[in-house]
C-alpha cells in the first residue's frame, strides 16, 4: 500500500523535468495525479508516465497566472478525481535580463507566474483541505532567492514563495495543512539546458562546469528534487512545516 493512496495530488507546471518527476513519483505512493501545464497536448507524456502506475490522472492545459482559470481547474479536479489533499506549485518560467535591461514585461511574466500563480493555485486548493482537516502544500523555490546575477525577477518571486511558505504554514497549520517548499540547485532539465545554450555553451559542458562547484561533485536531477517533495506529502513529514528545503548537493547554495 502507498503511503498518500486515496490522496489527490495537483502538480503544476508538470509537462517535463522537475514537475513530471514529481507527478510520477506521488503517483508511485499511490495518489491519483491532476496534472496541468500551458497546453494540454504538453502533457501527454507525463499522463502516459503516471497511467503505468496504475492510479487515475486527469490533465489540464491552464495558464496560472489567470485566477479564474485557476479556481475553474481546482472545482475540475475535484469533480473528476476528488477534492484536491496535496499541491505541488511548480510552474514556472524564465525571463532573465540584467535589471537596465529587464522590462515590464519580463518582471511581470515572471512574478505573475511564479508568485501569483502559485497563490492563486493555493487559495482555491487550501479550501478544499480545510473541509478536510489534512493537506500538503508543497511550493517551488530555488538557490536563487538568495540572489543570482541577470535573475532579478526570478530570484523575487522565489524569494517571495519562501515568504508565503512561512505566513501560510501559520495560517492553515490549525486545520491540519503542512506548508513546505523545495529550493533546488542546478537540476538537469530543459530549463537549465536552454540556460546554457543561451550563454552560447554546450549543454553537457556547462552541465560539467557547474558539477565541479558542487560539493557532491554532480548536478541535480529531477528525481533528486521529487523524492523530497514526496516526502513533504506523506504523513512522515506530519510535524514539518513552514520550512525551506534546498536540495542543491550543498549546504545551502552551490
Amino acid at each position: 500500500m502507498g503511503k498518500l493512496e486515496g490522496r489527490v495530488a495537483l502538480i503544476t507546471g508538470a509537462a517535463r523535468g522537475i514537475g513530471q518527476a514529481e507527478a510520477v513519483r506521488l503517483a508511485e505512493e499511490g495518489a491519483d495525479i491532476a496534472v496541468c501545464d500551458l497546453r494540454r497536448e504538453d502533457l501527454e507524456e507525463t499522463v502516459a508516465a503516471v497511467k503505468a502506475t496504475g492510479v487515475r490522472v486527469a490533465a489540464y492545459g491552464v495558464d496560472v497566472s489567470d485566477s479564474a482559470s485557476v479556481n475553474a481547474m481546482v472545482e475540475a479536479v475535484a469533480k473528476d478525481l476528488g477534492p484536491v489533499s496535496i499541491l505541488v506549485n511548480n510552474a514556472g518560467i524564465t525571463r532573465d535580463n540584467l535589471i537596465y535591461r529587464m522590462t515590464d514585461e519580463e518582471w511581470n511574466q515572471v512574478i505573475a507566474t511564479h508568485l501569483s500563480g502559485s497563490f492563486y493555485c493555493t487559495r482555491a486548493a487550501q479550501a478544499h483541505m480545510v473541509k478536510q482537516r489534512w493537506g500538503k502544500i508543497v511550493f517551488t523555490s530555488s538557490t536563487s532567492a538568495l540572489g543570482n546575477r541577470g535573475q532579478a525577477n526570478y530570484s523575487s518571486a522565489k524569494a517571495g514563495l519562501q515568504g508565503l511558505t512561512r505566513t501560510l504554514a501559520v495560517e492553515l497549520g490549525p486545520f491540519n495543512i503542512n506548508v513546505n517548499a523545495v529550493a533546488p540547485g542546478f537540476i538537469d532539465t530543459e530549463m537549465t539546458r536552454a540556460t546554457a545554450r543561451r550563454l552560447g555553451k554546450d549543454p553537457e559542458e556547462f552541465k560539467n562546469e557547474r558539477a565541479q562547484l558542487i560539493p557532491l561533485r554532480r548536478v541535480g536531477v529531477p528525481r533528486d528534487v521529487a523524492n523530497v517533495v514526496c516526502f513533504l506529502c506523506t504523513d512522515e513529514a506530519s510535524y514539518v512545516t513552514g520550512q525551506v528545503i534546498y536540495v542543491s548537493g550543498a549546504p545551502g547554495r552551490a
